[in-house]
């Protein structure tokens, strides 16, 4: 369904954009990212936009620049100030090496924003996105950029609360999205189709999927909507790559069950160039908290969340299959995440959390990424795998995960199923060899 607040958006972003740009080739760096299976081109190539599954196995095991572009402190993103060091183009070829096929760069932009109506980003924020992203293609890396902390919990310019209680506010929100995505698009048009944009991050009112969207009527949902379409007409306005370029949209909270359920993909002047994004901690009391130490059908008594994790899991992920997949819409989890554990048997499950949570996301047509954000140390919020200055693995537990991870989104082994991920689970009470 087409807003008449849309039409407005569209209007804006021409005139932000204020002239006709050309078209340019955008097959870029996609060479260097690898076909489709059978030996076709990339869905960059330009000479076939692959299905659902391809372009998802495209995509394939990625990995989170987290807290990184995307830390902020006193209303200033900064790339440093939650304790990461500045990332290099060393590290970005090792993620090649280790198997990664992709990377999402989260990016926060606030303190970098000029007031209305320009909205102006500053330049040297800009200028280090466009370095970073830089890394990702002389490594040979596809990238994903967002807008990803304005729109925490509310609390900053990106408020889906406010505009879901105010339409002028909505108004004013939707005018900021259109000039700050026209800007990030028209710096990266000439980019091949090796970069993704991301819309948003995880929007919702500060109660995770639980707050007012239960009880408003759909009023947040169909602000949201409104929040994407505007992003994908004025990526588009801006013309050259963008005409084309992939463009992925969140669902509420990115929560897997909303989204498949109330997510209304925009109309877009490009055919089959819409990617949905999904996030997956289930359950965040083993995967974000470590309250639990072990994870599915092995876990000892009064060690695990629940019973049936492995067929939760399945049951996600099939519903993503035929909400999204099956109707030939891409999706993929821009984060996935269990925290580093320490003794040898947690490690181990762990490591069978990671493997057959990919796996499954194989099987069921969709791209991972998982969550790193640096820290090291294990138990709550320890979600550091690899030194983002170095590339290097912060221990030999985080190369066995990664390992892990990228067997399950590549291997083509015979015999290697999700059936057989789940039998070669942890032995029950028994330390791993």
């Amino acid at each position: 369904m087409v807003h008449d607040t849309n039409i407005c958006m569209r209007g804006l972003a021409a005139v932000l954009l204020g002239l006709i740009l050309p078209v340019t080739a955008c097959s870029g760096a996609d060479a260097a990212q690898g076909g489709l299976p059978g030996g076709e081109h990339g869905p960059g190539s330009g000479t076939v936009s692959g299905t659902a599954y391809e372009t998802a196995m495209w995509l394939g095991m990625g990995w989170n620049l987290g807290n990184q572009m995307d830390a902020h402190a006193g209303g200033v993103a900064s790339e440093t100030c939650w304790g990461n060091p500045e990332t290099t183009q060393a590290a970005f070829s090792k993620l090649k090496d280790a198997g990664f096929s992709s990377v999402r760069i989260p990016v926060t932009w606030l303190g970098h924003i000029g007031p209305a109506p320009d909205y102006e980003i500053e330049d040297a924020w800009l200028d280090r996105v466009e370095e970073i992203v830089g890394y990702a293609e002389k490594a040979g890396l596809n990238a994903i950029i967002n807008i990803h902390h304005d729109g925490s919990e509310s609390a900053h310019w990106l408020n889906i609360k406010a505009a879901a209680e105010d339409e002028a506010a909505n108004r004013a929100i939707m005018e900021q999205i259109a000039a700050m995505w026209t800007q990030i698009a028209l710096r990266f048009r000439d980019k091949g189709d090796f970069l993704v944009f991301e819309a948003f991050n995880e929007i919702h009112d500060g109660g995770w999927g639980w707050g007012a969207n239960r009880t408003d009527g759909g009023r947040q949902y169909r602000c949201l909507s409104q929040w994407n379409q505007t992003f994908v007409d004025a990526v588009r306005a801006t013309g050259g790559c963008n005409a084309s370029r992939y463009l992925a949209v969140p669902g509420y909270c990115t929560n897997p069950e909303l989204t498949a359920e109330y997510l209304e993909l925009p109309e877009d002047s490009a055919e089959d160039r819409l990617l949905v994004s999904v996030h997956y901690y289930d359950p965040n009391e083993y995967t974000l908290t470590a309250k639990y130490s072990e994870w599915g059908h092995t876990a000892s008594a009064g060690a695990c969340a629940g019973d049936a994790e492995e067929e939760h899991v399945v049951e996600i992920f099939s519903m993503l299959n035929s909400a999204f997949v099956s109707r030939g819409i891409p999706v993929y989890l821009g984060e996935i995440g269990c925290v580093n554990r320490e003794t040898p048997r947690e490690q181990a499950f762990q490591r069978y959390w990671f493997e057959y949570v990919v796996k499954a996301a194989r099987t069921y047509g969709l791209a991972a990424f998982v969550w790193d954000n640096g820290a090291d140390g294990t138990g709550n919020e320890q979600h550091g795998f690899i030194d983002h200055a170095t590339g290097d693995f912060k221990s030999e537990s985080a190369r066995l995960a990664v390992g892990a991870m990228v067997k399950a989104m590549t291997s083509d082994e015979p015999g290697y199923t999700l059936e057989t991920v789940y039998e070669n689970a942890p032995a029950q009470g028994e330390l791993p060899e």
